[in-house]
């Protein structure tokens, strides 16, 4: 049985009991014994508890009592969300033996449905970078090239979807942490729209733009695991009290009365040459699946404040007490938010709401927005080391095309679009309006349907 099955694929085969969450936990675990040496996609393997999850999983669904599409589907977690028992690190020496009493809420849900818990991706320590470079545990590798970049900061959890070692796995994503490691590694990610899904129990990075959401080979897989973490925590105060619509069940539904729109400033500038090409033939499908495409004028906000003084505020404590338990990179990055007065905070904080309320607008003519979800490929990781000063802009590069949707609390999800000539993925960004996952969803299974660029 090849392990990089889908788990649309492998959910009803699991109930007809024609295989069982212990084949598939296994195969898993022995391709991570395989790979992650030289990866380093996951800091901690759960062996011995993923596997007893999952020969719980075969007797529930062996007696009848199935769950759902996620019951017995082995799974990884981006190092910043809590598990009860089992140390979560956020990459960080300051952490490497931090044991949480409880289960972060999106940890809960993937247990209530049945999800069996491999163990914890390897990330930018603190999510506090776009490479997965910086981090106590070392360098996450793109399984496509191992001598590039994953991405980041969710680099360990793309990794491990795009290299067939979980079939899914949860990031974080505050400026692009999860559809940038996507697009770099050549799987789907998905940010849904701010509150939508719980971050309580995950260590923050900015309060204010922090999201959390799936990563997973095919858009089919990515809907699946959207839908048994979305909904509202009443004990989460980011969280919103919106009702999630059943996301699998959408995406064949028709896209030929959708509109597009083609924000090209800023967006479609300076991009890589066989980037530019990708998503000049992108878009030329995309024409073919929809009713129109038309260009648009975005404004953009670039300021970030609000991230580097929400930073600062959560580690102040122990960036006075312990600093040299940081990665000196990560120090001086958080660093940058200790001089923001608390009235500069408010305004800025003020203006992000007023940016969340404007982004309304956007999709008075147009359904859906289209962008390169990176400029560039993943740049070569010897490249970035040799110059340390060229980290830090290289990031920043990578996710100019996906902060903004942070910004706006807007639903966006990257998806294979090609490859370079070198055979280094390239991704395409789609956006929709806030609470539309469904319409985000549903093109971006279009396209994939038509172009078949999958992680498989």
């Amino acid at each position: 049985m090849p392990i990089l099955e889908t788990i649309v694929d492998l959910a009803p085969r699991l109930r007809r009991k024609e295989i069982s969450p212990l084949e598939l936990t296994r195969a898993c675990l022995d391709r991570i014994e395989k790979l992650n040496p030289s990866l380093n996609a996951f800091i901690t393997v759960n062996a011995e508890s993923a596997m007893e999850e999952a020969q719980a999983a075969e007797s529930e669904i062996f007696s009848g009592r199935w769950r759902g599409p996620l019951h017995g589907i082995p799974i990884a977690l981006k190092d910043l969300i809590d598990t009860a028992g089992t140390r979560t690190t956020a990459g960080s020496a300051l952490f490497q033996n931090r044991a949480p009493s409880e289960d972060a809420e999106v940890v809960r849900r993937l247990r209530q449905a049945g999800a069996v818990i491999l163990g914890k991706n390897n990330l930018h320590e603190f999510a506090y970078g776009g490479s997965s470079l910086v981090s106590f545990f070392g360098d996450v590798h793109n399984p496509r090239n191992v001598a590039h970049i994953a991405g980041g900061s969710s680099g360990g959890s793309a990794a491990a979807v795009a290299a067939g070692l979980c079939y899914a796995a949860i990031g974080t994503d505050t400026a692009g942490s999860i559809r940038e490691p996507a697009a770099l590694c050549g799987c789907v990610g998905i940010k849904p729209s701010y509150g939508r899904v719980s971050a309580r129990g995950v260590i923050p990075l900015s309060w204010s733009l922090d999201h959390v959401g799936p990563l997973a080979a095919t858009v089919g897989d990515a809907a699946i695991v959207l839908q048994a973490i979305a909904g509202y925590d009443a004990l989460d105060v980011s969280s919103a009290d919106v009702p999630a619509t059943d996301y699998s069940s959408g995406l064949g539904e028709t896209t030929k009365n959708l509109r597009v729109g083609i924000p090209r400033a800023y967006f479609y500038d300076d991009l890589d040459d066989e980037v530019r090409a990708a998503m000049g033939a992108a878009v030329a499908v995309i024409e073919t699946l929809v009713a129109e495409v038309r260009d648009v004028q975005l404004d953009i906000p670039t300021d970030r404040t609000v991230q580097a003084a929400e930073s600062y505020a959560y580690h102040a404590e122990n960036v006075a007490r312990s600093p040299e338990l940081y990665q000196p990179e990560t120090l001086r990055r958080i660093r940058t938010g200790e001089k923001i007065s608390a009235a500069e905070y408010i305004q800025r904080r003020n203006e992000l709401d007023q940016e969340r309320r404007r982004a309304r607008d956007f999709f008075a003519n147009v359904d859906l927005l289209v962008t390169p979800t990176t400029p560039i490929a993943a740049p070569a990781i010897a490249d970035l080391k040799k110059d340390p000063a060229a980290l830090r802009p290289a990031e920043l590069t990578l996710l100019r095309n996906t902060r903004p949707f942070n910004v706006w609390g807007l639903p966006a999800i990257s998806v294979p679009c090609g490859f370079t000539k070198s055979g280094l993925p390239i991704g395409l960004q789609i956006a929709g309006p806030h609470w539309r996952e469904d319409l985000v969803l549903r093109l971006a299974y279009a396209y994939e349907q038509a172009v078949n660029f999958s992680a498989k």
